[in-house]
């Protein structure tokens, strides 16, 4: 038995000796969340299916207790994951032979998606004072790690984590993970980044990946940020951010700078089968040790419902910028991750223009509509070596949530993507999403 299983069973154990006590059920909440999630994708050119396409009912039952009382207070948290197929036929789920499975759900050995997939999540907790201790199911949201919900369900880690406030304006947080489940899966699997993930014919990963770091709100309007993560045989990262608040005129600006520092690790700084994808000199396959800085800016000004916004980013080193990426999708904390792309390609430049309105200004709560438009260049590429090769994309989000009635928090959501890019290899995408979602609260 792992330590980490044996630690979880130890806490569930003493949890249960004291959960009548006063604070654990009183403070207990407990909700469904529905989300229906459809999405075609129209890939445009090259081999392979022009088309992917899913359809499926998602069901997300959260319960997160309250704690005991004492100087240590415990408490357990419980998260259960459904997918229910509704259309997938026809051969257009988006599997390949080499995938673990479909845009959304999990594919059968013959290609073909399941029926349904799910999975249990627990989480014991303790606190003292202001400093809580997680272990189980965790869905961090932090610059290191980030947990993806772009699908049908959320992707969840297993590992343990603890955060302390007990510093005024200060933030701690530290962990360590050993397993990630995937967004389109019911199974724990371990930990690696793109280019050696396990889905490929000759994957490497790891089953121990570190962080911890912290935000410090130097004044109201200001706060500064450090953060640190480390996963074992492929990469080390330094984080730092600053993100300023100023009222100028009858709206606000909000700056947000951001620079990470990635490098290689054990068995990535020596080893083939453990390299990152990047362009190398030394390599046919475009693949090498882990060296990136990423450096990026980005302004948004709000005023009377509009939010208008411009950013940059530069991507510097021999490797694409790496984050924990198992081949099932995955998230980053950087201002270009977008709904196809990532823009944080080896020698990438990319700038960007972002424009959203919320309509509650003209008397219709509820109703907001955004468009980002990305583009990069100067891409490090292999067959050929270039470094010119560019992308762009284009983001159109629509979304209604009702605010008032029976249908309460309701909500509609459109998202419309296209991307375009000269990179060899890759295919020219248009990509439609249609989210029906509605929370229930039980507790």
């Amino acid at each position: 038995m792992k330590k980490s299983t044996l630690a979880l069973a130890v806490a569930v154990g003493v949890l249960a000796q004291q959960a009548g006590a006063a604070g654990f059920i009183e403070d207990s909440k407990a909700t469904l969340g529905l989300r229906n999630f459809y999405i075609n994708t129209d890939n445009r050119n090259g081999a392979g299916a022009n088309k992917n396409e899913e359809w499926g009912q998602g069901f997300d039952l959260r319960f997160t207790s309250g704690y005991t009382q004492g100087t240590v207070g415990f408490g357990l948290d419980a998260i259960g994951l459904l997918g229910v197929r509704l259309d997938s036929g026809g051969g257009t789920n988006g599997a390949t032979s080499t995938s673990y499975g479909g845009t959304v759900f999990p594919s059968k050995s013959n290609g073909e998606a399941v029926d349904n997939f799910s999975s249990l999540g627990l989480t014991a907790k303790a606190k003292i004072s202001q400093t809580e201790l997680k272990l189980g199911t965790l869905q961090p949201k932090l610059p290191v790690i980030v947990t993806n919900d772009g699908r049908l369900l959320p992707q969840t880690f297993q590992g343990g984590q603890i955060t302390s406030n007990e510093i005024k304006d200060l933030t701690l947080v530290g962990g360590q993970i050993e397993h990630a489940k995937g967004r389109n899966s019911s199974n724990n699997e371990e930990l690696s980044i793109a280019g050696a993930n396990a889905h490929t014919a000759a994957g490497r990963d790891s089953n121990k990946f570190i962080y911890g770091g912290g935000d410090y709100k130097i004044t109201k309007d200001l706060t500064a940020q450090y953060y640190y993560g480390n996963l074992e045989d492929f990469y080390k990262q330094h984080f730092l951010g600053l993100v300023h608040n100023w009222s100028i005129g009858p709206g606000v600006l909000k700056s947000d700078f951001r620079y990470f520092n990635s490098s290689d690790d054990g068995l990535n700084g020596n080893t083939p089968a453990y390299y990152s994808n990047g362009n190398y000199d030394s390599t046919s396959n475009g693949k090498g040790k882990v060296d990136n800085n990423l450096y990026s800016g980005l302004f948004l000004y709000s005023v009377a419902g509009h939010t208008f916004g411009g950013g940059y980013q530069v991507s510097n080193g021999s490797s694409d910028f790496p984050y924990l990426n198992q081949g099932d999708g995955a998230s980053a904390y950087i201002t270009t991750d977008s709904q196809i792309a990532k823009f944080a390609r080896a020698g990438e430049r990319t700038w960007q223009a972002r424009y959203s309105y919320d309509f509650a200004k003209v008397g219709v709560p509820g109703l907001t509509a955004g468009m980002v438009y990305l583009h990069g260049d100067n891409i490090d590429t292999t067959s050929p070596a270039s470094t010119d090769s560019s992308e762009w994309e284009r983001d159109l989000t629509l979304a209604y949530v009702v605010q008032e009635g029976t249908l309460k928090n309701l909500g509609f959501t459109w998202k419309n993507a296209t991307w375009r890019t000269d990179i060899p290899g890759q295919r020219d995408q248009d990509e439609n999403r249609l989210i029906v979602s509605y929370s229930i609260p039980l507790l």
